[in-house]
């Protein structure tokens, strides 16, 4: 095994995992900052975290991340829509969140790969409820490729950009006028970390994600005065079937899907604009003063792992 992975491994558990964890876990949001961030939609919540009345969208809901922050936010009194392609594994978590309560969940099965089934999922929405008030896009897809052996495989960035970029946007422009309408929204995305790495051999996964944390910077300002808030979270490594493949993550330290769950919901209470972890903040700022000296530190990373 390489020595800096085994290293790495070693450092999963014990105080050094610990402290790993520490400076891996998510900033910027939550806590102190609840109460000044909520803006119109406080008066709605009270003095307690409280998301009665509110409807939720999540997609990717079926497992992981998606999920976890559900059956959080229903704890909180929220309607929970439940987005994903497994019709019978969203009918499952729903009853579970229906019969926990106090919130509800509407099991809302749609391949997000399909737009007109994009459509027709906001149309079925938009039907039975007045506005979707906060719009998760946790669904994603990851794919560790190197360059080199991309060049006949241009699909695989078309299906990053399709489920990251294309069907978020397109959530997202169905969903928003209603949000602004009654001038209060969140629109919650669920980023990586990478974003600011720019991590070797994911270009095609980073660059969709790159792509929406772009186009909700843009839109922020439009959606500013009517009370919508676009909020980034950069998650760092999460334990969750997307990293399976890559075996090089089997016990590095990382996130459970609850406690990344856990940051959706404190988001949504919340209301930042970025959440990310310190090592991200950190190596984005080194990137900006020396581009240089990032691409020397990406390189020797990349040249360290196997394919």
């Amino acid at each position: 095994m390489n020595p800096i992975l085994r290293r790495l491994q070693g450092a999963a558990v014990g105080q050094a995992g610990a402290l790993f964890r520490i400076a891996s876990h998510p900033i910027g949001g939550g806590g102190g900052l609840r109460r000044a961030a909520l803006g119109p939609i406080a008066a709605a919540l009270g003095d307690k975290d409280d998301l009665s009345g509110s409807v939720i969208m999540i997609t990717g809901a079926s497992s992981g991340i998606g999920e976890a922050a559900a059956r959080r936010v229903a704890l909180a009194g929220a309607t929970v829509l439940l987005v994903a392609r497994s019709a019978d594994r969203l009918e499952r978590i729903a009853a579970e969140i229906d019969a926990a309560g106090p919130g509800t969940a509407e099991a809302r099965p749609c391949d997000l790969s399909d737009l007109e089934a994009i459509d027709a999922l906001c149309d079925g929405v938009l039907a039975d409820h007045p506005a979707v008030d906060v719009l998760v896009n946790n669904a994603g897809r990851s794919i560790r490729r190197s360059v080199d052996n991309s060049g006949d495989r241009f699909h695989d960035f078309q299906r990053t950009m399709q489920l990251n970029y294309f069907a978020a946007i397109r959530l997202i422009l169905r969903l928003l006028p209603a949000m602004r309408e009654q001038r209060h929204g969140q629109v919650v995305n669920v980023s990586s970390a990478g974003v600011q790495i720019r991590t070797p051999r994911f270009s095609g996964y980073i660059a969709s994600k790159a792509a929406l944390e772009a186009f909700s910077d843009a839109v922020q300002a439009e959606a500013l005065a009517d009370g919508v808030r676009f909020t980034t979270i950069s998650m760092p490594l999460v334990r969750t079937p997307m990293i399976t493949p890559t075996k090089q993550y089997e016990g590095i330290p990382a996130l459970t899907p609850e406690e990344a769950g856990s940051l959706v919901s404190e988001a949504i209470v919340g209301r930042p604009r970025r959440v990310a972890p310190p090592f991200a903040h950190i190596f984005s700022t080194v990137d900006t003063i020396s581009p240089e000296a990032m691409d020397a530190l990406r390189s020797r990373v990349y040249r360290m792992f196997p394919e």
